[in-house]
């Protein structure tokens, strides 16, 4: 919608409120954004007393109603601005719909919203409008148009200049210039009468009106297309009233599942505060677990004592009883703020128990060795402090327990666990407490119910912990110790990708055993009448035999591919070993880099703690003191991306080595650069293996050239046949009977010759074009690794000149820099910026000795395995 037609309309809505007679409207409007505005309502003091809101709302939107093109929506603007900030909704919950077309999403969108008006505790759903904007039409008549030799590009150019403006020169003023618009009088365009009665010249010189040539009529198009993620949609918005909005959701799901099927690519989503309500209960499910943990922890670090700590833990579970059952007796659902009670509320329960297991304690250090007599006396002598500890939180939290107002539904599940958690954790704190401390402390009876109760505790404090992600410690001395040798022999020998190209060479070898298969020999036996009446019998032996040399084209190829094989497993190999290199070298750099980070925590530990002396002393402002606290800050946002970086790399070589047990460097391996292999290595790729593998494929594409020549030779036939004649045969001009008992031999020898010359010939050509292609390729990665070389050899001469300057100028001058920076900061000779930038420019150069050594190490790295060097 154009500005001006919502300043229109804008004026029009005014007039309409204006005559409800309920309402004062402000002279300013609110800005218009893209196609909307907002008219804020001020109650005149009448209408306090006589009309409700709802009311008010249904009167101005009958008179609404007669306005084209105005959609009317009531709400609250600050919540309504909130909601939109927060979720890009304006209503608490939103249904949104996906798909294609338009009129289908408006269709079921009203059916969700009939839905949704049913569902208890859901107020009036607001489907999102996307049609009934009003717009004229213009369908041209082109019969007509032809008759009197018009355009319909001209046609629409007169329209648009009429109405919208056309640009009909330029003003120019001083030296700005300006278009020079003209279009109707605004008189003459106020209607679609205006549009019928357009005229429009014709090439005779005549004019005739717009009716003449075309339809012009109203109709109703869409309001808007809303997109989101790429895919249309439609909203339907709605608020929740004396419900929890996760059971308003559940029940429209479950209507939905079983109402409204929608078709073949359209699909639901649920927005608005309930999406946040979802990302707010994950991420409760990680902050419950952590705050727990961290309870037990400290609680361990307090007491220097497991069962101890255990046994103060006790007041979370009697603290949780609480606040379930105070949420269930003021019918409260679970919401977020009441996920956040209760991390408060684990946090001052566990006070209780501290202040009476310290008095057991102390009273078991004073003397007192009666178990019984000590709890009873350090219950009496801790009931006081227990109850008000209790009282007074409870009564700091009973105001939002009970408030009324703007953000009471938060506030109020708060206070309600916090409050109904203290409670019983207070009553069970005075009676299970003691008790349980009797059952840890015991020896003899009844060391089985004390066993007993540990696992339970242990039980439900390690199902909380395991919730907790925690980044193991990958360099501990603990594991067993892996230096750089054994690494890559183990790598080597559990590398399932080394294991399956050895299992494909011993198949090969097996192949090349079968080079010299003979076909299948012909053994046919005959019976019958074959000579005369008499039955003869007999019996033919033939063997094909390939022409000569293709046996051995067969055995030359089988030989070129165990070789390939042979090659694809030695670069694998390489490969490997540069990986293991690169990985246990980066995990070296990453451990000394975190000791060097440590020594500088520990710097600006001392540069801190003086700057604070500094500060009480009145010796220096506030922001020495930040000053120092933000860069020890940044130091140990360092240590903490060092210790991401090396938990990264080490599961990284964990996966090369395929191994489940954890491993840790060898302590001996210090940073230091790597020699460079020979120039003789390094300017030669012939002997690498990943180039050589490749050029044998083109070898081996060769020798299946050979064998498909030698297979279109003829085939030789050779045979043998034995049979009888039965019957009377003249044998030296004498009749001679020969019975079946008589046997007639010889021998056969045949050619096979092929006779589709052209589909042989097409085949030898296609192995020959797939030999020229794998050659280009092998030309081509050679390159590539010519290049690849280049650069690292470039690469390694900048960081070698580098790592000389650094070690000979910078780092000398680092530590100069350090020792010189510490005696003036603590004699006051410089003020805390300059010890500031000192330890800064200190750190930068120490850290770049670091780096550039490991950068100098992966280019030798990268250079060996190009050049084979082991």
């Amino acid at each position: 919608m154009q500005a001006a037609r919502i300043i229109k309309q804008f004026d029009e809505v005014k007039m309409v409120v204006g005559k409800t007679g309920s309402a004062e409207v402000p002279t300013d409007p609110m800005p218009p954004e893209a196609s909307d505005m907002m008219i804020i309502l001020n109650p005149k003091e009448t209408w306090k007393t006589d009309r409700t809101y709802d009311e008010l709302a249904d009167a101005i939107n009958e008179q609404l109603e007669n306005i084209p093109g105005v959609f009317f929506e009531k709400n609250q603007p600050i919540q309504m601005r909130f909601n939109e900030l927060m979720t890009g909704i304006r209503q608490d919950v939103a249904v949104k719909i996906y798909g294609e077309n338009m009129d289908t999403l408006l269709a079921y969108g009203n059916k969700v919203g009939a839905i949704v008006q049913d569902i208890k505790g859901a107020t009036e759903p607001n489907v999102e409008r996307v049609d009934g904007l009003p717009q004229i039409a213009i369908t041209y008549n082109r019969a007509r148009l032809a008759n009197y030799g018009l355009n319909i590009d001209d046609i629409n150019h007169i329209v648009s200049t009429a109405f919208a403006g056309g640009t009909a020169g330029v003003v120019f003023e001083n030296e700005r210039k300006f278009d020079l618009v003209v279009r109707l009088d605004s008189l003459h365009r106020n209607n679609i009468d205006d549009v019928s009665h357009l005229y429009i010249p014709t090439t005779g010189g005549a004019q005739i009106p717009l009716s003449q040539i075309a339809d012009i009529k109203m109709e109703l198009g869409p309001a808007q297309i809303s997109r989101e993620n790429g895919k249309r949609r439609i909203v339907i918005g709605f608020n929740v009233k004396g419900r929890d909005v996760e059971s308003v959701v559940k029940d429209i799901q479950a209507r939905l599942d079983t109402e409204v099927r929608l078709p073949e690519g359209y699909y639901y989503t649920y927005g608005g505060t309930f999406e946040n309500l979802q990302a707010a209960s994950r991420r409760l499910m990680l902050a419950v677990p952590a705050a727990l943990a961290l309870i037990f922890i400290l609680l361990y670090f307090t007491f220097n004592s497991i069962p101890q700590a255990a046994l103060i833990f006790t007041a979370i579970p009697m603290s949780a009883i609480g606040g379930v059952f105070a949420l269930l007796a003021r019918d409260m659902p679970f919401s977020i703020s009441a996920g956040v009670g209760f991390i408060a509320l684990f946090g001052v329960a566990v006070l209780n128990g501290i202040v009476l297991v310290s008095t057991f304690n102390q009273l078991e250090k004073d003397g007192m060795a009666d178990i019984m007599q000590r709890v009873i006396h350090g219950t009496k002598m801790r009931l006081r402090p227990v109850l008000m500890t209790a009282t007074v939180a409870s009564f700091g939290f009973l105001p939002m327990a009970l408030s009324h107002g703007a953000g009471a539904e938060v506030q109020k599940p708060l206070a309600t666990v916090v409050i109904g958690g203290l409670l019983t954790a207070t009553f069970l704190t005075l009676f299970v407490l003691p008790l349980l401390y009797m059952l840890f402390s015991a020896r003899l009876k009844i060391k089985a119910t004390a066993i007993a109760s540990v696992a339970f505790l242990v039980f439900c404090s390690s199902s909380m912990l395991t919730a907790q992600h925690q980044m193991p410690q990958v360099l501990s001395d603990q594991y067993p110790v892996v230096t750089l040798d054994s690494a890559i022999a183990v790598a080597l020998a559990n590398n399932q990708h080394l294991q399956a190209q050895q299992f494909n060479l011993q198949a090969s070898i097996s192949q090349r055993k079968t080079a010299f298969t003979l076909p299948r020999t012909a053994v046919e036996f005959q019976y019958g009448q074959m000579n005369s009446i008499e039955n003869d019998n007999g019996f033919t032996v033939s063997q094909t035999l390939p022409f000569p040399g293709y046996y051995g084209a067969r055995s030359g190829m089988f030989e070129a591919e165990e070789e390939g094989i042979q090659l694809q497993q030695q670069s694998s190999a390489l490969e490997i070993k540069a990986q293991v290199r690169s990985y246990y070298q980066q995990l070296v750099y990453l451990r000394q880099r975190q000791e060097k980070l440590l020594q500088l925590d520990s710097l600006y530990g001392e540069f801190v703690l003086a700057a604070t002396r500094r500060y009480e002393a009145g010796e220096t402002n506030l922001l020495g003191k930040t000053t120092a606290e933000t860069k020890r800050g940044e130091i140990r946002i360092l240590i903490q991306e060092n210790e991401t970086e090396i938990y990264t790399t080490y599961n990284s070589l964990k996966t090369i080595l395929n191994v489940s047990y954890d491993f840790s460097p060898e302590e001996n391996d210090q940073l230091a650069p790597m020699p460079l292999p020979d120039a003789k290595d390094t300017v030669d790729l012939a002997d690498n293996p990943a180039l050589k593998a490749m050029y044998q494929q083109s070898v081996i594409a060769g020798h299946s050239i050979t064998l498909e020549k030698k297979a279109n030779l003829p085939d030789i036939t050779v045979g043998y046949f034995n049979q009888s004649i039965i019957g009377t045969q003249n044998v030296g001009g004498s009749d001679v009977y020969f019975d079946g008992g008589k046997r007639f031999q010889g021998f056969n020898v045949g050619l096979g010759i092929p006779l589709t010359f052209s589909s042989n010939s097409a085949r030898v050509k296609a192995l020959e074009y797939r030999q020229l292609s794998l050659q280009k390729e092998a030309d081509y990665y050679r390159r590539n690794f010519q290049s690849r070389l280049q650069n690292e050899l470039y690469t390694y001469t900048r960081s070698l000149a580098h790592f000389d300057y650094l070690k000979t100028q910078a780092m000398p001058n680092a530590e100069l820099i350090i020792e010189t920076a510490r005696l003036a900061f603590r004699t006051g000779e410089i003020g805390y910026v300059e010890y500031a930038q000192a330890l800064q420019t200190a750190t930068e150069v120490e850290l770049q000795y670091l780096q550039a050594i490991n950068q100098l190490n992966q280019s030798v790295i990268q250079i060996s395995y190009l050049t084979q060097f082991n």
